[in-house]
């Protein structure tokens, strides 16, 4: 069913929790995380650093959990020409604080668009177009100016500032949920323009693909 931006929400992860090793990643259709007593629980969001570039620095929800391993919904593991058996042990990071970015506006988005590389041989008299991957996703908002010394205010400053890894999660109305890890720049300069809102710009740099949850 389709359905309209009104009412989304917005959130930064502020802080990730320590470090917990992960000793091996299974190959399956959800990929199940070997993780010693790691304590999470279903519904936490973590992000992955592994071995498998396809699945490094990437946001998952936690579907289900044993008291030494998690399953992560929607991971995608089970081509073994992607993702090499074995090969996919790293760390991860449970989320621990999420803040809502109230009174943003403008929202938009570039990147995310297929590369090509146009091939000619000497042999033939036409070019051919090789696919060549995505190029990077890069979201931008306005910010009513007036939200300075909001926790949403100062949370964007503090992941601009530090350049932090943060994840950016949205949440519609509907209940569906967008997950994507990236890099924050908050501009504080003022935009004014006559009749409309005092803003300030924020840009969600993003550091892999977005994945996405249904209502």
């Amino acid at each position: 069913m389709a359905r309209t931006p009104t009412g989304t929400i917005h959130s930064v992860a502020t802080l990730l929790a320590a470090v917990k090793t992960i000793t091996g990643i299974s190959n399956a259709v959800e990929a199940s995380v070997s993780c010693v007593a790691h304590g999470y629980s279903v519904g936490d969001i973590v992000v992955v650093y592994s071995g498998w570039g396809r699945l490094n620095f990437r946001a998952f929800r936690i579907k289900s959990v044993t008291t030494d391993a998690f399953v992560l919904e929607m991971a995608n593991t089970s081509n073994t020409e992607l993702f090499t058996p074995g090969g996919g042990g790293g760390t991860v990071r449970k989320v621990s604080t999420w803040v809502d970015l109230d009174r943003t506006m403008n929202h938009g988005s570039s990147g995310g668009d297929a590369k090509t590389v146009n091939v000619k041989f000497i042999e033939s008299d036409v070019e051919i177009v090789l696919n060549d991957g995505f190029n990077a996703v890069q979201r931008t908002f306005d910010m009513d100016a007036d939200m300075i010394g909001t926790p949403a205010y100062e949370a964007l400053k503090m992941l601009s500032d530090t350049n932090a890894d943060t994840v950016v999660r949205r949440r519609a109305k509907t209940g569906a949920v967008s997950l994507i890890p990236a890099k924050i720049a908050f501009n504080e300069e003022e935009t004014l323009t006559e009749g409309q809102a005092v803003t300030v710009k924020g840009s969600i740099n993003a550091q892999n693909v977005s994945t996405r949850y249904a209502a």
